[in-house]
């Protein structure tokens, strides 16, 4: 056999190495694609597969959530105040859409909404699964409703939805108190989501609506429907039903609540009335209110800086937030404080030409001229300040402070309600402790008739007076009676909570009330325009200073810039010989309590007692304090 050539074994050779490296490449790519393969199916299969499953169970079959209804908010006599009213929301499904751009198009026209604002809100869902529903328009009219309906088949992927929202039944009723809703915020979902809250979901934001939370949201329901290729509903095939939330039963009367929002209306500041015996607020009204319509579906931008810059404050809820120095009203508590001292008996007579030099200092009185010589009575009647200072000087601070706070001034009262103020009784530590410096003893005069550093708010007047007239018990404000089921049956009550007693003989505090009932029905008394006819009525007037005014000291009150007028201060109970209840009125920057909170506070004794006739004032109104 013939030999090969040794150059020819060698080309040979070389060959096998190029072909090699060839295999080698080839074998290579296609590791690397076998690779991406794998890879791609882990994504589809593992990844997406949870939502690949749903999308072609979904071509059949979809399940749709139910929102549950809230439970209401009732009055103490089981009148709705809010109840739930259904809204009707256009929503889109892209997956059941061939020509999303065709759909888009025909309800910007629909809706009469601006093209660019709808794909706005679908871009903002663009990473969210295709079946899962857009909403695209809010509370459309029954005009749309039946048009959209009537046009369903050139609308592929549109449905409507049902929702319940709130219905105030009252308009904007105790808004304040009963508070609004707003969407579930990210960090909010984090902590409920467990509950089965989801992403757009509304949940109380404040007031009544926030506190019960748990109680009025109630469970979602679902249901499960069979679709066509379009996503229009063929037939149910299984449901659960939502359970309702739970009704809330406010210590409020609705009726008297609107006697006294209808009476401050136009003005700034706050109305409470709270039965004596019991602690439960009648009447918890905050001037202006909160538009709670505004809230249902998200306040807008522009409604909310409305409500910021507005310079009666709305959003403030005056009748905890809302701190004032109380005026005449403390002298309440500067009587009881200087009686139980020994400082003043009932017989103690002082005289008031009008002013009282002190130090190198003028205190004066309201009465210019002076009330002469008058004791303890005729000056809670008159509301003399020159009496009030000279009681002041043998009391001292520290023991006006003392009894002021068992009265439950400069704390919270504890009512359920977020955000409440303590006010400020302040003593000689105190002033050290805030400024290190001492107390003056002129600082006290102006302390005794409640001005000075004095603050407090509308409920902790009223707590004051309703302590001091049911026996001298001091009654936590209790704004709900009880949570009830779909049923009617109790599922939470509440009974009077007792935080304290006031310091006091039961002899200082009849005299006290004596000077308070004189006060109202007395010719030369301050609170003559709260007078009824029908019913006796105790009462103290107060006007808060709120700067210096000696630059206005001349001018008439309506010449006097509204920022610098006084606040208006009037505080009552009734019946005098047997009390109900205990009302407190401020009127921000009101001018003189007797004449503009005094009438307001008549209002509310007026539907209170059902008092139908004009029963018109017997005495002409003292309008200074």
């Amino acid at each position: 056999m013939p030999r090969i050539p040794t150059r020819i074994r060698k080309l040979d050779e070389a060959e096998l190495k190029v072909l090699k490296r060839r295999v080698d490449v080839v074998t290579a790519i296609i590791i690397v694609f076998i690779a991406i393969l794998i890879s791609r199916l882990w994504f589809l299969q593992i990844h997406r597969g949870q939502d690949y499953s749903k999308l072609s169970e979904n071509n059949r079959v979809r399940a749709r959530d139910i929102a549950a209804p809230r439970g209401n908010i009732l009055d103490r006599k089981g009148n709705i105040v809010v109840a739930n009213r259904p809204q009707f929301n256009v929503v889109w499904v892209r997956e059941d859409t061939p020509n999303p751009d065709k759909v888009i198009k025909s309800l910007a026209k629909i809706l009469d909404e601006d093209i660019s604002a709808l794909l706005k809100i679908v871009r903002e869902s663009a990473d969210k699964p295709r079946y899962v529903p857009i909403r695209l328009k809010k509370d459309i009219d029954w005009k749309t409703l039946v048009y959209i309906e009537n046009h369903k088949i050139d609308l592929p992927g549109v449905r409507i939805e049902v929702l319940p929202i709130r219905d105030y039944l009252f308009g904007d009723l105790a808004s304040h108190l009963i508070g609004y809703l707003g969407e579930v915020n990210p960090d909010e979902l984090k902590s409920l989501q467990w509950k089965g809250y989801l992403g757009g979901d509304q949940i109380g934001k404040m007031g009544v609506e926030k506190l019960y939370e748990d109680h009025l949201h109630g469970e979602k329901g679902r249901k499960y429907v069979e679709v066509d290729a379009l996503g229009f509903e063929q037939k149910q095939l299984e449901a659960q039903e939502p359970l309702p939330g739970n009704d809330v039963y406010l210590t409020i009367d609705h009726k008297l609540q609107l006697a006294a929002e209808q009476a401050m209306e136009g003005k700034a500041g706050a109305v409470i009335a709270m039965e004596v015996n019991t602690g439960k607020i009648l009447v918890l009204a905050s001037s202006p209110p909160l538009k709670l319509e505004e809230f249902v579906d998200g306040i807008s931008t522009t409604a909310w800086k409305s409500m910021l810059d507005n310079p009666l404050h709305p959003l403030l809820n005056k009748s905890i937030q809302g701190q004032y120095p109380p005026a005449s009203t403390y002298k309440i508590n500067t009587a009881l404080a200087a009686l139980e001292s020994g400082a003043i008996t009932p017989k103690t007579i002082f005289y008031c030409s009008g002013a009282l030099k002190f130090g190198n200092k003028t205190y004066r009185c309201w009465k210019k001229s002076g009330h002469g010589a008058i004791d303890l009575h005729r000056a809670l009647a008159e509301s003399c300040d020159v009496y009030f200072y000279h009681a002041s000087q043998e009391t001292g601070i520290d023991n006006i402070a003392k009894y002021a706070q068992s009265f439950g001034l400069g704390t919270k009262t504890g009512i359920n309600l977020e955000h409440e103020k303590p006010g400020l009784i302040p003593t000689s530590a105190w002033k050290k402790r805030k400024y290190g410096e001492s107390w003056q003893d002129g600082e006290t005069l102006s302390a005794s008739i409640g001005q000075g550093f004095n603050l407090a708010t509308p409920l902790q007047i009223c707590q004051m007076m309703a302590a001091l007239v049911n026996g001298g018990i001091l009654y936590r404000p209790q704004l709900v009676l009880s949570v009830k089921g779909l049923e009617g049956e109790s599922l939470q009550s509440f009974t009077p909570l007792v935080d304290g007693k006031i310091l006091g003989s039961p002899q200082n505090i009849a005299l006290i009330r004596e000077g308070l009932v004189a006060a109202v029905n007395h010719p030369r008394g301050t609170g003559g325009a709260a007078r009824l006819k029908s019913i006796k009525v105790g009462g103290k007037t107060g006007t808060a200073q709120v700067v210096g005014l000696s630059q206005h000291k001349d001018l008439k009150e309506d010449e006097i810039p509204y920022k610098y007028r006084d606040h208006a201060w009037f505080t009552a109970y009734a019946p005098a010989d047997k009390p109900e209840i205990a009302v407190a009125v401020i009127v921000e920057h009101g001018g003189h309590g007797g004449s503009t909170a005094g009438p307001i506070a008549k209002k509310v004794l007026k539907q209170y007692f059902n008092i139908l006739s004009d029963d018109a004032d017997f005495f002409p109104v003292i309008e200074t304090d």
